[in-house]
């Protein structure tokens, strides 16, 4: 099997897949030819003759509606007062708003100042978004072990996607030290909540023995979760997987399957 390297993480994978197991970067496909890459480019230069020569003998349609509706922006002055009075979830939105240009001029500054009270106070969403900017440097300093920091908070208050950013933190060595085993604890924590990456991480993690047991059933099991939710990596593994398993196996990783409920999120005792 022909493997190479996640472009983000690290981790090795081959090269069928389209997404990386353990962080869920896209992976390019290095392998395909140019020859299939000048004919798609033919074809693409062909399209745009037509379309062009289309265009040109056919007289403009005008919409019935040149305007589609737009999901409006937050008041800013209302969610202003409202951050301002103390509202975490106001101070969260507000931080939203700047860090999007949605209805304020955008400012990774503003919205980290706004994310930071919310954060403060508890407020996951705003921890997480708080991760996000240290973790891209802006509006604050690039600092991982921050945006480390900040997401773990948030996580452990049952923050399906702070759970899922963390295990890939501690699977890398991003900002905190490299600990396999607690990327495990929080990946399973976001696949038991229904998280679609987190599912095929460990789907992937049983079939190889990757730092659990090797466990074809419960490969099985988390592989085809993965699967419903539409990830073809997920199906494609389990394909693979299904032709090396006992008729036993198959029929108890059905029932583990069946038998799967998505978790409320739950707070981490400290």
């Amino acid at each position: 099997m022909a493997l190479t390297k996640c472009a983000n993480c690290g981790h090795s994978i081959d090269y069928t897949v389209s997404v990386c197991p353990e962080c869920g970067t896209p992976v390019s496909n290095r392998k395909s030819n140019s020859r299939t890459k000048l004919f798609a480019v033919i074809i693409v230069v062909a399209a745009g003759l037509i379309l062009a020569i289309f265009i040109q003998t056919c007289e403009p349609v005008v919409p019935m509606d040149s305007n589609p509706a737009v999901a409006p922006a937050a008041d800013l002055q209302k969610t202003k007062t409202q951050a301002e009075g103390g509202d975490p979830n106001a101070q969260n939105l507000l931080g939203e708003m700047y860090s999007k240009g949605n209805g304020a001029p955008q400012d990774y500054k503003e919205a980290a100042k706004w994310y930071r009270l919310a954060a403060d106070q508890g407020h996951a969403l705003g921890q997480k978004h708080l991760s996000e900017l240290y973790d891209a440097g802006r509006g604050v300093p690039h600092d991982e072990a921050e945006a480390a920091k900040w997401c773990q908070i948030a996580a452990e208050q049952g923050l399906l996607g702070a759970q899922y950013s963390l295990a890939v933190m501690f699977a890398s060595g991003q900002g905190v030290k490299l600990n396999d085993a607690e990327a495990v604890k929080w990946y399973r924590r976001a696949a038991e909540q229904g998280d679609t990456m987190a599912q095929y991480n460990l789907g992937d993690r049983y079939t190889t023995g990757r730092s659990v047991p090797k466990d074809p059933v419960e490969a099985y099991k988390w592989l085809s979760l993965a699967s419903a939710q539409g990830l073809p990596d997920a199906t494609r593994a389990l394909d693979g997987l299904k032709s090396s398993m006992s008729s036993e196996q198959l029929a108890e990783g059905q029932r583990r399957v069946a038998d799967f409920s998505v978790k409320q999120p739950t707070k981490t005792v400290q």
